[in-house]
């Protein structure tokens, strides 16, 4: 068994020694909490749970395809959300990146993440390779 750790030029690699973005582990892809922080904290803070989830999903798949496999591949994802009320917007941004089987979700409200700006976080498990295509 061996651990791989997957990069994206798609997707900004933390600063060292804090944590990877991807890793697979035997065909299985784990990916971090994903945030749509960039490098404008002021374009995040204009963004809603809706614009958010989109480019979060959006990372997942660019470090899911560079681990080799594609979204149909994933089957759990996490989601963090400051606002319970706003989880519908969150509903329509995955639709736009999933079709037939939806990946098993959790999803959970919490006070806050790393910054007042950031409304939504998001983690994936993926199998690579065992997707419909």
């Amino acid at each position: 068994m061996t651990i791989r750790r997957v990069i994206s030029p798609d997707v900004a690699e933390p600063p060292a020694e804090r944590w990877s973005n991807c890793l697979v582990v035997d065909g299985v892809a784990y990916v971090s909490g994903m945030t749509a922080r960039s490098g404008d904290p002021k374009a995040l803070g204009a963004m809603d749970e809706y614009a958010q989830a989109k480019v979060i999903f959006g990372k997942i798949k660019s470090l899911v395809e560079a681990a080799g496999g594609a979204m149909s591949d994933v089957v759990k994802i996490t989601i963090f959300l400051t606002d319970i009320a706003n989880n519908t917007k969150v509903w329509q941004a995955r639709r736009e990146f999933f079709t037939g089987d939806f990946p098993a979700s959790t999803l959970v409200e919490v006070s806050a993440l790393a910054a007042p700006e950031i409304l939504v976080e998001i983690e994936a498990v993926a199998h690579i390779g065992k997707g419909k295509r």
